[in-house]
């Protein structure tokens, strides 16, 4: 009979929460978010929730691309995609739920480069991007392709169609970004990080649509690392433009909490690159570009330096542990913009 009871309890608490979501809905109006991996696909999860499909998308990261055992390897837009489309996996916060890793194993009895884990059902996704590719069919469309069959409402978009690869500089070699973030877990120091081919890159029309509605709430860059997930998206020419023109504030919410990076190497690159792993050293790499930071209140004491450099400051909780943190956090991120909007003269 107790757990009968507790049962109820829960979904009545899930229903309510539902019924608060349904209701905020009518007074949302489009957001974009710029993202990387796991990080980012937290926050975006997060605004799924809280948004209709048609209200909410997602311009990915491709640096992070490339080419292995020749397929093609899109690692932020998978992980946004199995995120938001409920089969990630939740141990990793990467890969497919369930996976198994029969084609691994087979490779590494062959002697195969087995230092990137591809698991079956992930691989699947890699043939059908790869096979899609070469018969012409552009990123962006295969994308929304996949994201139909996961169920994903939400506007899913890579930066770019062409191809942009985040090269990592260290004192010895050049690094391709999965060979030194993957096979060698990101141990060497960098000195220098690169985005070739960004110059020649264009943003699709469907990213350049995402960004120009006057009605566009707000523009949230998610808590990414900004070196290796936003910077390669902002390298692309036109889009730093497309930002700072849009009608919707731009807002970064801080990927370093208490000196520490939430998730990945962002506070030891800050580091080895001579600056401070603050979250006021990330609202000085986006000043000029952001309307608002959102910073996380165990460096609350750090706001007012960051409004002095002329940057509003929201805080709050910006750990995201379960799913209702991740929906805090975007009705946070809204509520912080409809204040910048107001504030506007």
């Amino acid at each position: 009979v107790i757990e009968v009871v507790t049962d109820v309890r829960d979904d009545r608490q899930l229903v309510a929460r539902q019924q608060a979501l349904e209701s905020q809905r009518e007074f949302r109006a489009p957001c974009t978010v710029l993202s990387g991996g796991i990080g980012g696909a937290k926050l975006a999860l997060g605004f799924q929730r809280l948004l209709p499909g048609n209200e909410l998308s997602i311009i990915a990261n491709v640096g992070d691309d490339f080419d292995h055992l020749g397929l093609r390897i899109c690692p932020d837009l998978d992980t946004l995609m199995y995120t938001l489309g409920g089969v990630v996996n939740p141990e990793t916060g990467w890969g497919r739920a369930g996976e198994t890793w029969s084609f691994l194993n087979a490779v590494r009895e062959f002697g195969g480069p087995d230092w990137f884990q591809l698991g079956d059902r992930d691989l699947a996704t890699h043939v059908m991007r790869t096979v899609a590719l070469a018969g012409g069919q552009t990123l962006t469309a295969l994308t929304g392709l996949l994201c139909e069959r996961f169920g994903i409402d939400a506007r899913l978009l890579p930066v770019t169609n062409d191809r942009v690869e985040t090269r990592v500089h260290t004192a010895n070699a050049e690094l391709p970004f999965q060979e030194y973030f993957v096979r060698l877990r990101a141990e060497p120091a960098v000195t220098r990080i690169e985005y070739a081919g960004a110059e020649s890159a264009k943003p699709t029309p469907e990213v350049h649509a995402t960004l120009i509605p006057r009605n566009l709430a707000a523009i949230v860059i998610a808590p990414s690392n900004p070196y290796l997930s936003i910077d390669p998206i902002l390298a692309v020419p036109g889009l730093r433009e497309l930002l700072t023109g849009a009608a919707a504030p731009v807002i970064a919410v801080s990927p370093i909490v208490a000196g520490r990076a939430v998730k990945g190497p962002t506070a030891k690159i800050m580091r080895e690159l001579g600056l401070p792993a603050t979250a006021g050293a990330i609202a000085e790499h986006y000043q000029n570009l952001v309307d608002g930071f959102i910073l996380d209140q165990t460096d609350g004491a750090l706001a007012d330096d960051i409004i002095a450099r002329g940057i509003p400051v929201h805080v709050c909780n910006t750990i995201m542990t379960e799913l209702d943190d991740k929906i805090r956090l975007a009705e946070e991120c809204l509520a912080f913009a409809t204040q910048l909007r107001r504030e506007v003269p």
